[in-house]
């Protein structure tokens, strides 16, 4: 967000309109990109880091990103629970077998390698998932 000219060129290029700006009334948050999984996930097709004319979004390797962490309540998760085998988070993560890994085969669990983009929240059945953006880490 530091370096960010609020230009907006991030939300023009972005092709699933995950990319929202936000509304302020704080000069310096005003026009700055945002993404709300709950409402669009980010899908990690990374065309937004070439349009940034200040490098505020740095051009990587989609396993590099680090937008923010994904977490699981374990107690309110269906597969967790014993209700039913839930595979969505895990089928549905761009990075999937690195960021989210079953455990016994079964068991979601969110790794390191986790991006952030919110897939896993915004499929999630149990609304279990939540994303904190990684400035709030």
């Amino acid at each position: 967000m530091g370096r960010c000219l609020q230009c907006g060129q991030c939300a023009q290029i972005c092709p699933y309109n995950s990319i929202t700006l936000r509304a302020s009334f704080n000069p310096l948050t005003a026009g700055t990109p945002q993404v709300v999984p709950r409402r669009i996930p980010c899908r990690l097709c990374m065309r937004c880091p070439p349009v940034c004319p200040s490098g505020a979004l740095a051009e990587l390797e989609m396993e590099q990103v680090r937008m923010g962490r994904a977490q699981i309540d374990r107690n309110a998760c269906y597969t967790w629970r014993g209700n039913i085998i839930c595979r969505s988070c895990y089928e549905t993560c761009p990075l999937k077998a690195t960021a989210i890994v079953l455990e016994k085969a079964l068991l979601p669990v969110i790794t390191e390698y986790c991006a952030g983009c919110g897939v896993c929240e915004y499929v999630c059945p149990a609304r279990c998932i939540t994303t904190t953006p990684q400035r709030m880490l």
